[in-house]
């Protein structure tokens, strides 16, 4: 009855143990991944600044038309990159989370 209790609790820390590594590497994603928002932030927020001066400088209009054309694209071409770059982050971190669990359920050779 003792080596079955002693089972038992050495299975439930085991899988304590598991859930705190996946855990960890689930908030070390997740900062990786607000670290890289409020960069990219930033940045657009600094870009826009950048075309809003230049629109301002503007001695027609058709230079103000091409000043906001070039922001556009190049607003949209930097949003496509990092939707990219963030979702390859969200794919990490699953994998790196799923990893403690994967290991436990693989049987060892």
């Amino acid at each position: 009855m003792m080596k079955g209790f002693e089972d038992f609790q050495k299975l439930g820390q085991t899988n304590f143990d598991l859930a705190v590594k996946s855990f960890g590497e689930v908030n070390k994603g997740f900062q990786a991944i607000a670290t890289e928002m409020t960069d990219y932030s930033k940045k657009t927020f600094e870009d826009g600044t950048h075309a809003f001066e230049k629109l301002l400088g503007a001695k027609s209009l058709e230079q103000a038309v091409e000043i906001q054309s070039n922001f556009a694209k190049k607003s949209y071409d930097n949003y496509v990159a990092e939707v990219s770059k963030l979702s390859e982050m969200y794919a990490d971190l699953a994998k790196e989370a799923y990893k403690p669990v994967e290991e436990a359920v693989t049987p060892k050779s």
